[in-house]
C-alpha cells in the first residue's frame, strides 16, 4: 500500500469536525453507573504454568450488565507488592489467548491484566473464553454493526464498559498500587484503550493506543475498503436510508470523542501506509487528545503492523518514565 492519506504536514494539524452527541457525557455516566451497580466481584484462580519467575491467575470480574468477563493476570513471582499495573485490550477478533503468552509486562515489573473481549476470540491467536450474552438486531457478520440501530444496544457499549470495569477490578487487588494503573492495546485494543482513557479519568496515569481502531468512523468508511470499517460500508449499502442514523449511533463510540475527555499522558503510534486504520483517523484522535504530555510515534513505511516490537521497546521506555 502506497501513501494514500493526507500528507504528514496535514496530518499534524488535522482536527476534523467529528460529530459528538449532546448527551455523550450523560450517556456514558449513566452506562458506567449501571455497570457499577454490580459488585466488581473479582475472582482469582492461580494456575501453575511451569514458569517459576511469574505468577499467573485466571481472573473473572463483573463487566457490563454484571456479565462475567475473563482475563489473565500475570506478575513477577518475587516482587514486593503493590506494583504498578497495566491493563491490556486485544485486537479485533482475538481473545485473551493462553496464559504463557502474557509474559513481557510482568518481566518489566508490572502486574499485567489482559482482558478477554466478549464474543470474540475465534479469528486469530489462541482463543477467547468470554461469551456475549446480549443479542443484536439486523447486522452484518462481524462486530461493527451489532446493535447499530440504537446506542444502548450497540456492541461496543458493552466492550468499553468491560474495559473500564477491568481498571476498577485491578484497582481492588492487593498486588496493585491503585495510583499507578495504565492501559495499552493495538488496533481494536488501541481503540478500547482510548475509550478507557476518556472514561476512566484520573483512575489511570498513562495510555498507550497503538495504531488505534474505532476513530472517526465517517472518515474511515470514506477512504478505506478494508475490514473491519468496511463492515459498516456493506451494511449501509443495504440499509440505504440509515446513513445519518448509523453515524449518530457510532458517534457515541468514536475515539475522537473519548480523546476530547482524556488527560492521562499518552503514547500513540500510527503507520502511514495503514489501510485498516488510516492515518488521518488516528491523528483525528491524537490531535483531539487533551493531555499536555502526548507523543505519537510515526512509522512511515508500515501498514497496520505498525512498529511491532520496535514500538514495544519504545513503550517500555516511555511507560517506565511515567509510572
Amino acid at each position: 500500500m502506497a501513501f494514500f492519506d493526507l500528507s504528514p504536514a496535514e496530518l499534524a494539524t488535522y482536527t476534523p469536525d467529528v460529530r459528538r452527541p449532546a448527551d455523550f457525557t450523560d450517556f456514558w455516566d449513566n452506562t458506567l453507573a449501571q455497570a457499577r451497580s454490580f459488585d466488581v466481584d473479582v475472582t482469582l484462580n492461580e494456575i501453575d504454568a511451569n514458569l517459576p519467575h511469574v505468577r499467573i491467575w485466571d481472573v473473572e470480574y463483573s463487566g457490563f450488565g454484571g456479565h462475567r468477563i475473563k482475563a489473565w493476570l500475570t506478575m513477577p513471582a518475587h516482587a514486593d507488592a503493590p506494583l504498578p499495573a497495566l491493563v491490556e485490550y486485544v485486537g479485533y477478533g482475538g481473545g485473551r489467548g493462553l496464559p504463557h503468552e502474557n509474559l513481557l509486562w510482568a518481566n518489566a515489573g508490572y502486574v499485567h491484566l489482559k482482558m478477554d473481549t466478549r464474543g470474540q476470540g475465534s479469528a486469530w491467536g489462541n482463543g477467547g473464553h468470554t461469551p456475549d450474552p446480549t443479542g443484536s438486531g439486523p447486522a452484518l457478520p462481524g462486530y461493527m454493526t451489532q446493535g447499530i440501530q440504537d446506542p444502548n444496544e450497540y456492541y461496543y457499549r458493552r466492550v468499553f464498559t468491560d474495559a473500564v470495569r477491568a481498571i476498577d477490578a485491578v484497582a481492588t487487588l492487593p498486588q496493585v498500587d491503585p495510583n499507578r494503573i495504565a492501559v495499552v492495546g493495538a488496533s481494536q485494543g488501541g481503540g478500547i484503550a482510548l475509550a478507557a482513557a476518556g472514561l476512566a479519568g484520573t483512575s489511570i496515569v498513562a495510555a498507550m493506543p497503538d495504531v488505534p481502531f474505532l476513530c472517526n468512523y465517517e472518515r474511515a468508511t470514506s477512504i478505506t475498503d478494508s475490514d473491519p470499517y468496511h463492515e459498516i460500508t456493506r451494511y449501509l449499502a443495504v440499509h440505504r436510508n440509515q446513513v445519518d442514523h448509523v453515524f449518530t449511533t457510532l458517534s457515541y463510540f468514536d475515539g475522537v470523542n473519548f480523546a476530547r475527555n482524556a488527560t492521562a499522558p499518552t503514547l500513540f503510534s500510527v503507520a502511514l501506509m495503514d489501510a485498516i486504520c488510516p492515518p488521518s483517523t488516528v491523528y483525528s484522535a491524537f490531535n483531539a487528545y487533551q493531555a499536555t504530555d502526548k507523543t505519537i510515534e510515526v512509522y512511515p513505511y508500515n501498514g497496520h503492523e505498525g512498529g511491532q516490537l520496535h514500538h514495544t521497546a519504545r513503550q517500555l521506555t516511555w511507560l517506565a518514565a511515567r509510572i
